[in-house]
């Protein structure tokens, strides 16, 4: 039988009680205790999942061997290292700190504590993403929109590092790039004293171009992503969790058919089912374990971040 992986949840607000939830019914994990400050948080939601408060960061971080994080931005960094040089490993909420210099203290710490360090990007296990990537080739055009209802919750940061930072993670993921080459943008804070709205036009090694928008103003919410490649192009509906791609027959022949049916055919991308939060948790145990995961580095948690905060630098300086 496989010992069970010893794990924690700190912070289990909006965000971390679901961590919390999933953890205590995942396959080889046991959920050893919850962390939050408010000991109401955490003693409720403890008795929700089965599973003990814990009163000190300290307390919970000697009983484990990996924890999630979901407490807010600002205390990701300090979190972070406490947990990694105990060595314990972290699977971060997104984005990964609240600065440069924080993430790459996250990152060293990890590397020197030879430990996992992955990010709750979690976009990236959405049912439509997973349908689309065998489909992506050479991404020439990509548009992502991300709106949502006014919150709270969040507006600690900018609408960039808060909705916007999912998008920008699954460009750099769908391109393979590690780098871009320009980022313009322009952006507004009209609820809150940080940006409340904000599009980016991203340029990418090789010309490919994105544009991206995010907001937190909207009556309704609206998450898509529209891949345009020479094959054709991909519609994927991340709250729908599907994907289709229009794409040019294997028959055709520049120069003939007479419409676009002739041209192109629409198919219906598919991936199994699974709830994206709970795919990434797994990845993270599985990284745990030593075995080969396809869970958010560190590494590429930063280069999310970078890219945010050069979004946020570029519409400071319109």
């Amino acid at each position: 039988m496989t010992t069970r992986v010893p794990v924690g949840v700190i912070g289990v607000g909006a965000l971390g009680r679901h961590h919390a939830r999933h953890l205590s019914t995942l396959e080889g994990v046991h959920l050893v205790g919850v962390y939050d400050a408010n000991p109401d948080t955490a003693a409720r939601v403890a008795a929700e999942v089965g599973t003990d408060a814990i009163g000190e960061i300290d307390t919970l971080l000697g009983l484990v061997k990996a924890v999630s994080i979901a407490v807010p931005t600002s205390f990701h960094g300090e979190v972070g290292l406490r947990a990694l040089e105990r060595g314990v490993a972290v699977l971060m909420e997104k984005p990964l700190a609240a600065s440069l210099a924080e993430a790459d203290a996250l990152v060293a710490a990890a590397a020197q504590a030879k430990q996992v360090l992955h990010v709750g990007q979690i976009e990236r296990y959405n049912r439509a993403v997973r349908a689309a990537l065998p489909a992506v080739e050479n991404p020439r055009y990509i548009e992502a929109e991300r709106i949502a209802p006014f919150s709270v919750r969040g507006t600690d940061v900018s609408v960039v590092l808060d909705l916007m930072i999912h998008d920008l993670d699954l460009l750099l993921a769908l391109t393979g790039s590690p780098a871009v080459t320009d980022v313009r943008a322009v952006g507004a804070a009209v609820l809150s004293s940080h940006l409340d709205m904000a599009n980016a036009r991203i340029e990418l090694p090789g010309g490919t171009v994105a544009s991206i928008t995010a907001s937190r103003l909207a009556r309704h919410r609206v998450r898509r992503v529209r891949i345009y490649q020479d094959t054709g192009y991909l519609t994927l509906d991340l709250s729908a969790g599907t994907a289709s791609f229009l794409r040019v027959r294997p028959s055709w022949h520049r120069g003939t058919g007479s419409t676009l049916e002739d041209v192109v055919e629409e198919i219906t991308l598919e991936a199994p089912e699974g709830d994206a939060l709970r795919l990434e948790l797994a990845e993270f145990v599985r990284a745990v374990r030593g075995t080969p995961s396809r869970g958010v580095t560190g590494v590429e948690g930063r280069a999310a971040l970078d890219l945010a905060l050069r979004v946020g630098a570029a519409v400071r300086a319109t």
